[in-house]
């Protein structure tokens, strides 16, 4: 993947896979950007006092079964700060939700059975949903806090638009948007409404990029 640099002279801004180390940085970026996620909130039940723990380990075993999948994730780094992070599932394996049986094993451990079964149930119902044969699912994506509304996201987006043109195969990617914050910012980058995708008592939009 080509590195992008900025316009502003004063910023070094690029985007490139995830490497092992990243991983723990990348996990933490998630969190704080999906803890108030209204799905999350719905799956994990964030009435009960141990949700933080519990999408705190989904997080973690959801980054590890696409480190060890292979799947692309794609870090954007501020210099040498990482400041936003991106996954997606390639159209050949990735958007299957027939995980490993150790993740799903540990996502029981850690997260529950009840909320495991619906973290599987939310996948498989997006992923049916989606009007294309093969296609990569972008599942998860977040800027930092601090770095937010400054343009950053469009620059992990265009990462995304290489991997893309970088897989022939690839009809598109799609997206399941839960907030209006997500549904207009992904509008901004030329992703198109399908339909409306309710998972338990959370409605969400789904979204595609068409190659």
């Amino acid at each position: 993947m080509s590195d992008m640099v900025s316009d502003k002279k004063d910023l070094d801004i690029k985007a490139a896979y995830l490497s092992a180390e990243d991983l723990k940085l990348a996990a933490s970026l998630l969190y704080q950007a999906y803890h108030d996620d209204p799905v999350f909130l719905e799956i994990f039940n964030s009435e009960k006092p141990d949700y933080e723990q519990r999408l705190r380990t989904s997080i973690r075993e959801e980054l590890n079964a696409f480190w060890q999948a292979k799947q692309p994730m794609v870090g954007l780094y501020l210099g040498e700060t990482i400041v936003g992070v991106a996954c997606l599932n390639r159209p050949d394996d990735g958007c299957s939700s027939e995980r490993f049986w150790h993740w799903r094993l540990k996502m029981l451990l850690g997260a529950g059975y009840f909320s495991t079964k619906q973290m599987i149930e939310k996948e498989k119902k997006v992923i049916a949903a989606v009007p294309l044969k093969k296609f990569h699912m972008l599942s998860f994506i977040a800027i930092h806090p601090l770095h937010q509304h400054h343009g950053f996201g469009h620059y992990l987006m265009a990462a995304i638009n290489t991997i893309l043109e970088e897989n022939t195969d690839s009809e598109g990617v799609a997206v399941y948007a839960t907030t209006l914050k997500y549904k207009e910012f992904f509008q901004d980058v030329d992703y198109q409404t399908v339909s409306e995708v309710s998972v338990g008592n959370v409605s969400g939009t789904l979204m595609v990029h068409y190659r």
